[in-house]
């Protein structure tokens, strides 16, 4: 049985230049690497004002809000997210989240890929990629993704 407890994840924290004191912690629990065949999870936790640049994703994303208030921007379009709302970004629609609260934001992605290609329009920092991929294999992981 594959499990992940979201208590208990070590989370990467990551920044894009435009505001490096605002940080996301996220990892990847569930992908490729640790057995999945058809789905990736990834886990976030949004610091106040964090703005997940714009990007893209290689499989079907749905969002699920667990706690805070985001600002979701897919495609042309924006909504505000809270607690317990979802939203599906389809395969390579390009797409944003900002937290627009004074409190951490928390969501969960479900790809419905194991592996994920994501293109982001800024480079990750610490890392200074652009493109960050769900790791291969179970001991090389990508720092930015776990």
């Amino acid at each position: 049985m594959l499990t992940a407890d979201l208590n208990q994840l070590d989370n990467y924290r990551v920044w894009f230049d435009r505001n490096p004191d605002a940080l996301i912690a996220s990892s990847f629990p569930i992908h490729s690497a640790v057995g999945a065949r058809s789905t990736a999870v990834v886990y976030m936790e949004f610091d106040p004002d964090f703005l997940l640049e714009r990007h893209t994703d290689s499989a079907e994303e749905i969002v699920l809000v667990l706690e805070g208030t985001l600002q979701g921007t897919i495609g042309n379009e924006q909504a505000e997210l809270t607690t317990g709302q979802l939203v599906v970004i389809p395969a390579m629609v390009p797409h944003s989240f900002h937290n627009t609260s004074n409190t951490t934001a928390r969501a969960v992605g479900f790809f419905s890929s194991a592996t994920v290609i994501s293109t982001f329009d800024s480079p990750v920092q610490p890392i200074s990629r652009r493109v960050l991929v769900t790791p291969t294999s179970a001991e090389e992981p990508d720092p930015a993704l776990a």
